[in-house]
């Protein structure tokens, strides 16, 4: 179970206009401004169920999806994962949590992938007999093949990404957020990387939260959707009804703009 209960989240960001003169000033006295990333955040998301997270640029998505890997620690409020605090208990947490994120690696830009895998084995702490059934079966299953034996600076964006989401999972872990991982995908990559959650999901019972700026996706993956704007929770409800709200007869880029300007985002 995943449970966020009023968390909010506030960012002090520095800024300054453009010139020499306004940089010797900032630098003397930087001004700031609060941008409010989540503002009293509030789901709860049941184990094996396929979450679509949606809303625009900034709208807070990425923020939550850090708070609940612990990387961040929200202003107020509490969230757990499985029953742990993130950032209180990280050691345990991480153990049983995959990420990927779509435009971050967790792979070793110049060696090749099958050595991220064995130092990500040992980073994990995973015995030998798991990781070498996990890498059989995500090899099988993403269609790694030769992209084992090649670094990940050599691979197109598609063949990187099915190496990112393979190592996120060489743990067995029992979460998986997913960060707009079919961002820049082709058509083709695209289809093997939803075939494969949705082949975790119903072989592991695999709880899956996705962040996208794609409706094919969520359509494709998800039972429900949670729309954000602004840092505030709009809209939580499964894909039919979203899908209803957006407009049956647009197209795709069409129905995500249609429902963000119903929602005023």
């Amino acid at each position: 179970m995943i449970e966020m209960k009023g968390v909010s989240k506030t960012y002090r960001v520095r800024r300054r206009d453009a010139g020499l003169g306004n940089a010797v000033r900032s630098f003397f006295s930087p001004e700031y401004t609060r941008v409010e990333a989540l503002q009293d955040m509030s789901f709860s998301i049941p184990d094996g169920q396929i979450v679509g997270y949606i809303g625009p640029n900034g709208a807070g998505k990425s923020t939550t999806i850090k708070i609940l890997c612990g990387i961040l620690r929200p202003d107020c409020g509490t969230c757990t994962v499985g029953g742990l605090t993130p950032w209180e208990d990280r050691k345990r947490h991480v153990a049983r949590l995959g990420v990927v994120f779509g435009q971050r690696s967790q792979l070793w830009w110049d060696v090749p992938v099958v050595d991220s895998f064995s130092l990500l084995k040992d980073i994990y702490r995973v015995e030998n007999d798991l990781y070498q059934k996990n890498l059989v079966r995500l090899t099988e299953l993403l269609d790694l093949g030769d992209l084992m034996k090649t670094p990940p600076r050599m691979l197109s964006l598609g063949q990187k990404m099915r190496c990112e989401i393979a190592a996120a999972l060489l743990h067995s872990p029992d979460v998986l957020f997913l960060d707009e991982p079919t961002i820049g995908l082709d058509a083709v990559s695209k289809l093997k990387v939803r075939e494969f959650i949705l082949e975790e999901n119903r072989n592991r019972g695999l709880t899956v939260l996705l962040t996208t700026h794609d409706m094919l996706d969520v359509e494709a993956l998800c039972y429900r959707v949670l729309l954000i704007g602004k840092g505030k929770l709009l809209l939580d409800g499964d894909t039919a009804m979203v899908r209803s709200m957006a407009g049956e007869n647009l197209s795709t880029e069409e129905s995500v703009a249609a429902l963000y300007q119903r929602f005023g985002i």
